[in-house]
């Protein structure tokens, strides 16, 4: 760990979990690199990950964006490549879009697809279920309104998913929000989260959630408050 870490770690000694105005305070607090960090959420989740067959995912709207400027790929029938284009499609494409994609194309953060490319799309199962990219009607991101899903994932709709050790991780915003943004941002994230919670699941749906910059130490938030409504 680099000294400015362990010199942010500090601030955090001896705490116990903060509210989530608490925490996002101190977030600025420990953000210390030259470039702008983003705001990060993870969440474990009370469910029991051994077993399979559980997916949590999805898609949120932050209302103060999420500071990152996403590359959206569009696969979608020739006729529409140039709607895609026009609503501003970093890269869009047809049956060509999908054999650049083939051969190892993965210069996007998002890829979008209309339902009737997702049969070929399915080939690429491989190549981009391994990188988080492949579209799925869960995330928003197989759909026939074009210019709407380019437009959202352009100016902060955020996906989100489980991981193997029943984690889900997300990006919220960036430090260089206002504390009353990010505050907004964060909550209206946790309760998409929360929305996802499986029916049948006992108890409460969050374990432990944690906040942290880019290059700081996580700062754990009460999850108190969601008991409730989980």
């Amino acid at each position: 760990m680099s000294k400015k870490y362990e010199e942010k770690a500090k601030l955090l000694a001896d705490k116990k979990p903060l509210s989530p105005e608490e925490a996002v305070k101190m977030l600025k607090s420990t953000t210390w690199a030259k470039f702008v960090e983003s705001a990060d959420l993870a969440i474990k989740l009370n469910l029991d990950t051994a077993k399979g067959g559980v997916s949590i995912r999805g898609v949120v709207s932050l209302p103060h964006g999420s500071g990152k400027v996403n590359r959206v790929a569009v696969i979608t029938s020739a006729d529409k490549v140039g709607e895609a284009q026009k609503a501003g499609a970093a890269v869009a494409g047809s049956e060509d879009l999908i054999e650049k994609i083939s051969k190892g194309f993965l210069d996007f953060d998002v890829l979008i697809a209309t339902p009737d490319m997702m049969g070929q799309v399915g080939k690429l199962g491989k190549t981009l279920g391994t990188k988080g990219l492949m579209p799925n009607p869960k995330s928003g991101t197989v759909t026939p309104d074009i210019a709407k899903a380019v437009g959202e994932f352009k100016s902060g709709k955020v996906e989100f998913r489980m991981d193997k050790g029943g984690v889900v991780h997300m990006l919220f915003g960036k430090v260089n929000l206002g504390e009353d943004q990010l505050l907004a941002n964060f909550n209206t994230a946790v309760n998409a989260i929360l929305k996802t919670k499986p029916s049948g699941t006992k108890g409460n749906y969050f374990k432990s959630m944690t906040v942290s910059t880019t290059m700081g130490p996580g700062i754990p938030v009460e999850t108190r408050s969601y008991l409730a409504q989980s």
